[in-house]
């Protein structure tokens, strides 16, 4: 933001530079008296905690205090710029009201300017004020972190008795400029000026009676029309212990002022509640953000309002890592007997390393139960390695013995409606052909083609058919021996008939032999089996 508010400042006419705030002299400030004494620093060790404390507040009763006067100049000498520049823009309007009926009325606009530019002039005063109150807030909430303090918000409620914050002028006359650039008069509930920097992002806008007058503007005015017109956009932030109340505080204010919900975000943790809104607003009445105030002291939440820049806004939710160029995965991470905090620790490890974002975790596994497995949802940058991703994957997975699938979160993984499961040693938990094998009396021997063929030195049909020659003149009675010794493994039974109910279609998908398959999926209630035929 420093840099942003200098870039900004370098734009603004002589004139107006040296009233805005003098945000790095107010940062030095903090990062030179406060900062080092603040109570979230670590403690002195030679000290009890009574004296750091005690130590600490009285250095930081001296420090702060300093700040506040530091920021209460600056707040002084911006309060004189804007009254100042309030009584010039109104004078040059009733002079140029005044002579518009005497023959020196061309004079008089040509010195005074015309209805459209004195509007434009309002419009700067509005993002002037706008620029200096964010980097108030922005070096406040600066403070509260590194002192410990929490003394931001009853500064902000004293600014709203300041002149910048509700200015009837100002709102008056922004009101009588639109009137005549749009050609329509307004309704007198049409008050069009945000009547406080928060209210706006250095755009004039417009309470939904005043629609139609922006839409009849002359073709080229600097107005843009309604359909396009930017209204201001403020993402509130409520916190607190009780639940549904926080909700139902937000939404009634919200809906008392009429404002449009753009998003929103709940997270719940037992009593705890975080709620946010990104609302626009609908009128310039910033009584909504004192109901919101009194909403949360009665709620004991805490309550934060982060205006939103129109070139940073999230571009489909809130829950969206605010970051371009991602790609959307999903991972899931899978551990029967339980998650481990190493391994969730080493998964995240992994995240930041590669500078993936995780945007939502979800829990799979049933409440009564250990954590065995978590989806996370990933905004993944696009120029990542996926070879050295995949790789250290394999690597995590196999040092921790924990299943991790990694996919792209598209409509491909959401519209599934076909399982496909393997048969040996998934669906259950034997080899079938080892266990034929064992009757037959040869299971070495085909233990060793299969070790080969686990090895790449023979292919899979090569291997199948010489381990199905050494089953040759084996009693077909052994496939009942075989089915009656089956494991189904741990779940099988119970994620299956889940699926079904869900509408799944299951099908089974063997090396081994067609029996035994048709076996498995009717014991499972599958919809398909496919496997070797055999001859018996």
């Amino acid at each position: 933001f420093p840099r942003y508010l200098l870039e900004r400042r370098e734009k603004l006419p002589e004139a107006w530079k040296p009233s805005c705030i003098d945000y790095e002299t107010l940062k030095s400030h903090i990062k030179k008296h406060v900062k080092p004494h603040g109570t979230p620093s670590p403690a002195a060790a030679t000290l009890s905690f009574s004296d750091s404390v005690g130590s600490r507040l009285g250095y930081l009763q001296n420090a702060v205090s300093a700040f506040f006067a530091l920021l209460d100049v600056d707040v002084d000498r911006l309060v004189a710029f804007y009254l100042e520049e309030c009584s010039r823009l109104s004078m040059r309007f009733e002079l140029r009201e005044n002579s518009a009926t005497t023959a020196d009325a061309a004079a008089m606009q040509l010195l005074y300017g015309s209805a459209r530019t004195l509007l434009q002039d309002v419009v700067k005063l509005e993002r002037f004020i706008f620029l200096n109150y964010t980097g108030i807030t922005k070096i406040l909430k600066k403070n509260d972190r590194h002192s410990g303090l929490r003394l931001s918000e009853p500064y902000v409620f004293r600014l709203t008795s300041l002149p910048f914050y509700r200015s009837t002028l100002l709102a008056s006359l922004k009101k009588r400029l639109i009137e005549q650039v749009s050609g329509t008069p307004q309704s007198p509930t049409g008050v069009l000026t945000p009547q406080s920097p928060i209210m706006t992002d250095g755009n004039p806008f417009f309470s939904a009676a005043t629609q139609a007058a922006r839409t009849s503007a002359p073709k080229g005015s600097w107005l843009p029309p309604a359909s396009v017109a930017p209204s201001q956009k403020v993402l509130v932030t409520m916190s607190g212990p009780h639940g549904t109340d926080i909700i139902g505080a937000v939404l009634d204010s919200i809906a008392r002022y009429d404002c449009h919900i753009d998003d929103f975000a709940l997270s719940r943790l037992y009593h705890n509640v975080t709620f946010g809104c990104l609302i626009t607003l609908a009128s310039d009445s910033v009584d909504i953000f004192r109901d919101l105030a009194e909403a949360a002291a009665k709620w004991d939440a805490t309550l934060l309002f982060d205006v939103q820049d129109p070139k940073d806004l999230p571009a489909s939710s809130l829950e969206d890592a605010p970051y371009r160029d991602r790609a959307k995965y999903t991972a899931t991470v899978l551990n029967q007997n339980g998650l481990s905090s190493r391994f969730l620790n080493d998964w995240t490890r992994l995240l930041l390393d590669e500078k993936i974002s995780v945007e939502k975790m979800s829990r799979l596994s049933a409440q009564d139960g250990s954590l065995a497995s978590i989806d996370f949802r990933l905004s993944v940058p696009l120029d990542v390695d996926f070879d050295k991703l995949r790789a250290e994957l394999f690597s995590l997975s196999m040092n921790h013995h924990t299943d991790v699938a990694l996919q792209p979160n598209d409509v491909f993984r959401k519209s599934k409606r076909l399982v496909i499961f393997d048969m040996d040693s998934t669906l259950i938990q034997q080899e079938v052909i080892d266990e034929i094998a064992k009757h037959a009396g040869v299971v070495g021997e085909v233990a060793r083609i299969t070790e080969s063929a686990m090895n790449g030195e023979i292919d899979f049909k090569d291997s199948l058919r010489q381990r199905v020659g050494l089953l040759k003149g084996t009693s077909v009675n052994v496939l009942e021996l075989v089915k009656a010794q089956l494991t189904f493994t741990d779940g099988a039974h119970f994620l299956c008939k889940a699926l079904k109910r869900l509408g799944f279609k299951l099908a089974v998908i063997s090396g081994g032999f067609m029996p035994l398959a048709l076996y498995v999926k009717h014991h499972l209630g599958l919809d398909y089996a496919f496997a070797n035929q055999v001859r018996l």
